[in-house]
């Protein structure tokens, strides 16, 4: 075997080796790669020979009959989606450029669609967590727990999260069509919506009184966002500066957010001690624990939760309750009891992976006790909408 030959063979192992082993950018001209190497090393337990991968591509950019759809971006992205949702988990993503702008406008508390929180049930089904208030989906009766079986044509099963999203939100004026399946129906009902311009406002006070006249101040908490920080802060001021006696906690149809707004609203009603605990994939437990001087953390105090009550607002409600600093009154919450780190990526690409599971301080995990169950159950009157069970026995509770 001559030099050249031998040279020829060791080059071409080279570059097989690395085109294995690192990160590949392709770019297709003619249907035919041109090939850089960027040096990511792929971890030791994963050996993949992406040989399938660009057969595959190669296959579809040379015989596809729509050249117009062979969009290289979109299949680029397309691989990486089914890379992530191969994982078998509902909560982790892959953001492309339109699902993460949603996404980061969503937690900033302002875009256009029809205001539904969206997560999945136990069955990986696309479900409303909450809709948001004074939004078209909550004026038309859509209800935590409600399955969307369709959006307008679409079939909704194995539709990703950020994919669900892209369908639902749309500039304002528009028109969307959500097929609904609710626990006791027989079959899915159709709710005709006009998507709208939804400004979230994270914290609502207002002021009621008990029969013997005791001021209550009842905080609504809507989300944990970007904002919900300054808000909370305001709504403390105001309530203080009113003289209330006790305060309701209502996050009924508080999807969650933030870990760390969690943990910044458990320590305004806890003295010390742990608000959530982190557990990681290797079953090593963070404790996450009061972090500032709570203003409320003596004041008479009563939460409520639903089904529409997910994630951060159970993180809260479950440390209330573990700590006997409250009583939840109302119906079981949701039971999302997963951490997602959110991270930037090229491109205005994102993707959010679920690093952890949250425990209450007493070691709960809402996941297998399929949410938190009140101290004090209370049904929702679905045939009055004026009336408020919940509400009245939580004034009860702190008379």
């Amino acid at each position: 075997m001559n030099a050249k030959v031998v040279l020829i063979i060791i080059l071409s192992f080279l570059l097989g080796w690395q085109v294995g082993h690192r990160d590949v950018k392709v770019k297709w001209a003619n249907f035919k790669p041109t090939v850089s190497v960027v040096q990511k090393d792929v971890p030791q337990q994963i050996n993949v020979d992406f040989k399938l991968f660009w057969d595959t591509w190669d296959l579809l950019s040379q015989k596809y009959i729509d050249k117009k759809a062979l969009d290289g971006q979109k299949m680029f992205y397309g691989a990486i989606s089914g890379m992530v949702s191969a994982l078998g988990d509902p909560y982790t993503t892959f953001l492309p450029p339109e699902a993460q702008k949603s996404t980061k406008e969503d937690l900033g508390g302002s875009f256009e669609g029809v205001g539904i929180e969206l997560g999945f049930n136990k069955d990986k089904r696309l479900a409303v967590i909450s809709p948001l208030s004074g939004t078209p989906a909550e004026k038309s009766g859509i209800k935590p727990q409600d399955l969307i079986v369709k959006i307008d044509d679409k079939d909704t099963t194995g539709l990703s999260l950020p994919e669900a999203v892209k369908l639902i939100r749309g500039p304002k004026g528009t028109k969307i069509t959500l097929s609904i399946f609710r626990e006791g129906d027989s079959e899915p009902k159709d709710y005709n919506l006009t998507r709208e311009t939804v400004i979230v406002k994270s914290v609502e006070l207002s002021m009621k009184k008990t029969q013997s006249n005791k001021k209550v101040a009842v905080i609504k908490l809507s989300r944990f966002g970007e904002r919900t920080k300054d808000e909370w802060n305001q709504t403390v001021f105001s309530l203080l500066s009113q003289n209330a006696q006790a305060v309701i906690l209502d996050m009924r149809n508080n999807p969650g957010g933030f870990l760390e707004g969690a943990v910044f609203i458990g320590s305004e009603f806890l003295n010390g001690g742990d608000v959530v605990l982190q557990e990681n994939n290797q079953g090593v437990r963070t404790n996450f624990r009061v972090d500032r001087s709570g203003k409320l953390t003596d004041i008479p105090l009563a939460v409520l939760i639903n089904k529409g009550s997910a994630s951060a607002s159970e993180i809260v409600a479950g440390a209330i309750q573990d700590r006997k600093r409250g009583q939840l009154v109302g119906e079981k919450s949701f039971g999302k009891g997963t951490i997602q780190e959110a991270e930037d990526l090229e491109n205005g690409t994102g993707i959010h992976i679920t690093v952890a599971k949250w425990l209450t301080p007493n070691g709960r995990w809402v996941n297998e006790t399929g949410g938190l169950d009140p101290d004090v159950k209370i049904k929702d009157d679905k045939d009055d909408e004026t009336a408020d069970p919940q509400m009245d026995k939580a004034l009860e509770l702190l008379e």
